[in-house]
């Protein structure tokens, strides 16, 4: 996973957009709920004993007769859950789908860290094994060597996967996967809507970043070629011609917009990610609308 300083130098001006406010029991970047000692004014109150006289309002006590206190929003540590698609099918391509996918992941994780967020990074078929990150851009190499690790291989079921995320309180939950499932290209069970509700009742950003190789965005091939399922190796023979790659692309034009209509009703963000794009391009102008500058 080869991404240089600059890129990082230019990253470390950017944060995501939670959403949400936090409300965590740490401290951090993000402003919460609940009332601290961070620097931005919240509200003002009447003095109770025990208060902090120095958070007393001199000049409204001045002009009212009443002793008032300032309060601040308290600085919090909110939740990054970025999570991967580890299917076989992830692995396909010129360049791959995989590595891309771990690339974004780590792009985020050193977003979430480099703001003292908490990051939790999740392969989708082992969602009972998180691996967690805290404590600034330190804990960033812990996640490269995390993802170096990932294999994939074999079948995930996203929806029931994403059933199994621990509630970690508010936060942005970044999904990476080329969505190629049953469940996702049924519109009549329409896993789309249910994931997206499960994640607003989560109270997370859902962030759906589909992730798909070159070779399926432009279909260059021709001729009779065996198509072999890499997840459950299933075959098919086919001949591509001009008129049944425009039948592909047709389904694939409906396949994205279906998903992209169905994020934007629900305030959710969602973007193709192709192996054939510039990464870095991709992460500071295609992704840009995820971000607090």
């Amino acid at each position: 996973m080869k991404l240089d300083a600059a890129f990082f130098d230019t990253l470390s001006r950017f944060r995501i957009r939670m959403g949400h406010k936090s409300s965590m029991n740490m401290t951090g970047n993000r402003k919460s709920v609940q009332k601290g000692s961070s620097t931005e004014f919240s509200d003002f109150r009447e003095y109770m004993p025990g208060d902090d006289i120095r958070r007393i309002d001199w000049n409204a006590y001045g002009r009212l007769d009443r002793l008032y206190v300032k309060e601040y929003m308290e600085e919090k540590e909110a939740v990054v859950s970025v999570l991967i698609d580890t299917s076989a099918s992830m692995d396909f391509g010129t360049k791959k789908k995989s590595e891309l996918a771990c690339k974004l992941a780590a792009a985020f994780g050193y977003l979430g860290l480099n703001n003292m967020d908490r990051v939790v990074v999740y392969d989708l078929q082992r969602m009972q094994s998180p691996f967690q990150v805290t404590g600034g851009k330190k804990g960033f190499l812990r996640i490269v060597d995390w993802l170096e690790q990932c294999e994939f291989q074999g079948t995930v079921d996203i929806l029931e996967a994403i059933k199994k995320l621990p509630m970690k309180g508010p936060g942005v939950t970044i999904l990476l996967s080329d969505f190629l499932q049953e469940s996702f290209l049924d519109r009549d069970g329409d896993a789309v809507e249910k994931l997206l509700r499960f994640l607003e009742y989560r109270r997370q950003r859902p962030v759906l970043l589909h992730v798909l190789a070159g070779e399926e965005l432009t279909v260059e091939a021709v001729g009779t070629r065996n198509l072999i399922d890499m997840e459950d190796k299933s075959a098919l023979r086919l001949t591509l011609d001009a008129a049944s790659i425009r039948v592909y692309e047709k389904a694939l034009q409906e396949f994205t917009t279906h998903i992209r209509r169905t994020c934007a009703r629900h305030g959710a963000f969602y973007a193709i990610c192709s192996t054939e794009r510039d990464f870095q391009q991709l992460v500071f102008q295609d992704l840009r609308e995820l971000y607090d500058i």
